[in-house]
């Protein structure tokens, strides 16, 4: 979501503070500003737009002071306009926060009845003032922000600096997370570890509650009952794993070319390639006494769990409950005490997935995380971390975290299997050879994208797209329609493909393309009586396919030829493709594909 940065340094920071929010672009954002201590004295300026805007005003009207904070903003609260740009200021205190404080318009209330104005429409500004207020009653710094903590209601980090306290900056986090550097007498915030990978590699992750008064000197945390608390200082890999477009376009270009060796990356941790067998951790559950898995993430994530439930369900006979995390942890699901809860995210910082998480444990739940963060809130709260080796995916829309995702899903589920007896020994060979071979085939996809550039044109006029698959090319059908949707902001839906003729054949005619997954398996023949449906109707279709097209018993627009793999892995092979169609249709049209409107990359709040 928003993006925190802060430095107490020795020299002037403004220069610092921009380019460690530029690490945190791929978050997603609408403003960007940073203020500083000058003399003692608060200044900060702000920008609507990109960082680039931003730049441009510290290049005409430089901040030099050596105490700063910097935010990238996401629209909550409040039109992404510069007036309602963080930082946030009164006279005497400046904050930057990210997440949402829930009972702002109650405080927004309290604040005005004491006659003080209210300038934006967010909820930040409220932080500010009840500070302030504090400030003005005699309070310190430090009890101020205690006493106006206590207000706060939601899910948020905030970053605040004090006029007049050169050597202070104060953070807290509720739910949103953040990160202390320590550097050589200067200290850093941020709200990933990759902003501050070029300053330090030495870093403490605030705990949820936490709050901590930071100097040049040190670091004194607090727990939400302002206890004294010690967390562990570690050594962030962060550093080792910035990244930039190398020779791609895009960041979304360059991560899906990535997909051959991150997968393969993720496969080695969790296979032994010699033995063509599995190599999981230590579980903390058994498989044999589990009746069923409950499954929850959120967006890309929870169709990576969508593909789950199918490999889950065929090939270890364990049924699955799946739900997005934002309907599942109001539902108020009965779950039998000693199950599985397993979740699944990219940051391992979504809200809603991590208070699904908490819910799940309340009910008695083991809990199992997938993520591509390690260090992050979700990896934290669970009994055992699945780690993706994606590294960091700039790119808003999920490719390579989202391949790594299945992979880690595919090894879970056939260790789910050989475990309840229901794949052999030759079985287990069988699937971890299939997945062995999945680099192998991502990298001949990728070899010839012309046909995308050639399909991009017809799709960039379309003003609906629809997308089948059958069986657990479903959720693929789904992830290819989000990706499309998410980049290109073309209207798409994706549908099972037995479901055509229950309504969505409605909409077939000559002006609606028609992707179809249709891998040369099982449910082959009744894919290729869908697309015989669309074809009599003039729907434009585009066949994802092994099949020759004499097979396909129809005329066709396009087939996007596919390599003949086993049933099982085509998820990750089919991803591929559909990510190619959104992603050059996407740069044929013009769209900002790294960083699509309204959209951001790790979502923090509900």
């Amino acid at each position: 979501m928003c993006g925190i940065v802060g430095i107490l340094g020795r020299e002037p920071v403004a220069g610092k503070l921009v380019d460690a929010l530029k690490r945190l672009e791929y978050r997603g954002y609408d403003s960007a500003g940073i203020a500083t201590l000058e003399a003692g004295k608060l200044t900060r300026l702000r920008a609507e737009g990109k960082l680039r805007n931003l730049e441009d005003r510290l290049a005409k009207e430089p901040l030099r002071g050596n105490t700063g904070i910097g935010h990238t903003r996401w629209a909550t609260h409040g039109a992404p306009t510069e007036n309602n740009a963080h930082p946030h200021m009164t006279g005497r205190v400046s904050v930057v926060h990210n997440g949402i404080i829930e009972n702002f318009q109650e405080l927004r209330t309290a604040i005005a009845e004491t006659g003080t104005v209210l300038t934006t429409d967010t909820d930040t500004e409220v932080v500010a003032h009840l500070i302030t207020h504090e400030l003005d009653e005699g309070h310190d710094p430090v009890v101020a922000v205690l006493h106006t903590l206590k207000r706060l209601e939601g899910a948020f980090a905030l970053a605040i600096i004090f006029r007049d306290h050169e050597d202070l900056m104060i953070a807290a986090r509720q739910g949103s997370p953040l990160a202390v550097g320590f550097g050589d007498g200067e200290m850093y915030l941020g709200s990933d570890a990759i902003a501050l990978a070029p300053f330090t590699d030495t870093i403490t992750y605030l705990q949820d509650g936490d709050w901590a008064v930071m100097t040049r000197n040190g670091l004194a945390i607090r727990d939400r009952e302002g206890n004294a608390v010690e967390r562990p200082v570690q050594k962030s890999v962060a550093s080792a794993l910035m990244v930039d477009k190398g020779n791609h376009r895009h960041f979304m270009a360059k991560e899906i070319h990535e997909q051959p060796e991150v997968v393969s990356h993720t496969l080695a941790h969790y296979i032994d390639f010699t033995n063509t067998r599995l190599q999981l951790p230590d579980l903390p559950f058994d498989f044999t006494n589990l009746n069923r898995i409950v499954i929850s993430a959120c967006g890309t994530a929870y169709y990576a769990g969508l593909v789950a439930k199918y490999w889950f369900e065929r090939y270890a006979r364990l049924p699955v409950d799946i739900d997005v995390a934002s309907e599942f942890r109001y539902r108020e699901v009965p779950l039998e005490p000693g199950g599985l809860a397993l979740f699944i995210s990219q940051s391992g910082e979504t809200a809603d997935t991590l208070a699904t998480l908490r819910y799940c444990r309340e009910q008695d739940q083991h809990i199992a995380s997938i993520v591509n963060v390690r260090e992050s809130s979700i990896a934290r709260d669970s009994d055992i971390v699945l780690p993706t080796l994606a590294g960091p995916e700039i790119g808003v829309a999920s490719t390579k975290a989202f391949t790594c995702q299945l992979a880690v899903l595919a090894c879970l589920a056939i260790a789910a299997g050989r475990a309840r007896g229901h794949l052999s020994e030759q079985d287990e060979t069988e699937l971890v050879g299939a997945l062995i071979g999945v680099p192998r085939h991502m990298s001949a996809l990728l070899r010839d994208e012309s046909g995308f550039e050639a399909l991009s044109h017809t799709l960039s006029k379309a003003h609906d797209v629809l997308y089948l698959g059958r069986g657990v090319n479903f959720p693929i059908a789904l992830e290819g329609a989000l990706k499309l949707k998410e980049i290109s902001y073309i209207h798409a839906e994706g549908y099972a493909a037995g479901e055509l003729k229950h309504g969505p054949i409605a909409l077939i005619d000559e002006s609606v393309p028609v992707v179809v997954a249709a891998p040369k398996d099982a449910l082959f023949e009744k894919t290729l009586s869908n697309l015989q449906e669309v074809a009599a109707r003039g729907g434009q279709i585009i066949v994802l396919s092994d099949a020759g097209e004499a097979e396909l018993g129809c005329e066709v627009m396009a087939t996007i030829p596919m390599p003949h793999a086993h049933d099982f892995v085509n998820p990750l092979i089919y991803a591929i493709p559909m990510q190619l169609i959104a992603y050059y249709t996407a740069v044929f049209m013009g769209t900002d594909v790294d960083q699509p409107r309204n959209l951001a990359k790790s979502v923090t709040v509900e």
